[in-house]
């Protein structure tokens, strides 16, 4: 049976290799130069592969649509993909957080394993060919594919795997392409937004002056003040830029807000705010007696020199700043209730989100082709016979480092 493969990121890859092994005639369309683009700048071009976790685990870190992908977590599991690339030369090592990394630190390293597989196997590869359009004939009241039009001219087929990625990063190929092919066959796309992504903020003075400042073992409350509801909660690490913030528990966090009901109105409205605990191993009071200490042993010191033991340098002229007590007040002056102000500071540092950055810088595409139309045991399109889907394409999203 003669299979093309659409898309030349990593489910395109290894679609293709799947494929042939099997015993089908493969051919691999890939629009871009080279293959695995994308791939080459994931975990800061270190490629977060995959992670240790039950797979269990792995429905509930995928918010977007997590239980569609029961039978596919369960038929290829983080523990496959492990031995896939130790059997072809590459040992991996676990990090913090249960992330899976290439014993190298090099993505290109994972990448080869995957080209040297398709070369081993004999998977024919073209490149600089983007498919226009996708062929089917009718039968009965069904269609099936029997091919693509490219820009190179047309490719029979009996199976077509579309694996186009999603529209974020469009300079690594991901520009939407898929979307189209599949609504051209009656497939519904759901709302494209960008999913794994940086918040922006209106404080932004404050986010600039805390630029580059990467806070470690932090916990993050995702609030509605409108409605005093939760939003999102994590702990971990996360980042100051010139625009807002970013980091690993941030990104995770705009994987629920952006579903969040009339969320363009809350953020239009302000209503949506990060909390950030900047000492979650200590209650408030617990954090008052350590800063009661803290002052005691240097209580004839200024308040502006009160501050290292607990918070990074870049951060104290803010937290002095929004303390409101002044710079040059002696440690021993400072009441009782400015105390615990700069408690709860230290416990609720709150910045509102505006928004979020461009699509472009998401690392995933939240929205695609409408689960409802796939069967989940095979990934075949219920509208078009030997029409199948792989990868970001569907819409299924998960957080960063957990899948």
């Amino acid at each position: 049976m003669k299979v093309i493969v659409i898309g030349g990121g990593p489910s395109g890859m290894m679609a293709a290799i799947t494929a042939k092994q099997n015993g089908h005639q493969v051919i691999l369309l890939e629009k871009m130069k080279s293959l695995g683009r994308k791939l080459l700048i994931t975990g800061k071009g270190r490629c977060n592969i995959t992670s240790s976790l039950d797979m269990e685990e792995f429905i509930k870190n995928t918010p977007g649509n997590g239980r569609f992908l029961y039978s596919s977590y369960q038929n290829y599991t983080n523990q496959d993909i492990i031995q896939f690339l130790k059997e072809q030369g590459l040992v991996v090592k676990e990090e913090r957080g249960n992330r899976i990394f290439p014993i190298t630190n090099q993505s290109q390293d994972v990448l080869k394993c995957f080209t040297k597989k398709l070369k081993d196997l004999g998977v024919v590869i073209q490149y600089d060919t983007k498919v226009t359009k996708i062929l089917v004939e009718q039968t009965n009241h069904s269609f099936r594919v029997i091919g693509v039009e490219t820009n190179h001219g047309k490719i029979e087929a009996e199976r077509i795997i579309l694996a186009t990625g999603g529209k974020s990063y469009p300079l690594t190929g991901s520009t939407g392409d898929g979307y189209l092919l599949a609504e051209q066959l009656g497939h519904t796309i759901t709302e494209i937004k960008p999913s794994l992504i940086p918040f922006e903020s209106y404080e932004r003075n404050i986010c600039q002056q805390l630029q580059g400042l990467s806070l470690k073992n932090v916990a993050i409350r995702l609030l509605d003040k409108e409605t005093k509801k939760d939003i999102y909660q994590d702990f971990g690490e996360m980042l100051f830029t010139h625009y807002g913030v970013s980091g690993p528990i941030i990104l995770s966090s705009s994987a629920h807000l952006v579903r969040y009901q009339k969320i363009g109105e809350k953020l239009s409205r302000q209503s949506i705010l990060l909390m950030i605990d900047c000492k979650p191993a200590l209650s408030e009071e617990q954090l008052d007696e350590r800063v009661l200490r803290d002052f005691q042993e240097i209580k004839n010191k200024q308040f502006k020199n009160s501050l290292d033991k607990l918070l990074p340098q870049k951060m104290i002229p803010v937290m002095i700043e929004k303390s409101q007590i002044k710079l040059d007040k002696p440690i021993n002056e400072v009441t009782k209730e400015e105390r615990r102000k700069l408690v709860k500071l230290l416990k609720s540092f709150t910045i509102t989100i505006k928004g979020f950055r461009p699509i472009e810088e998401a690392i995933i595409t939240n929205g695609g082709i409408c689960i409802k139309e796939i069967n989940p045991k095979t990934m075949q399109s219920k509208k078009v016979d030997g029409l199948y889907f792989a990868g970001e394409i569907i819409d299924v999203d998960g957080y960063t480092g957990r899948i």
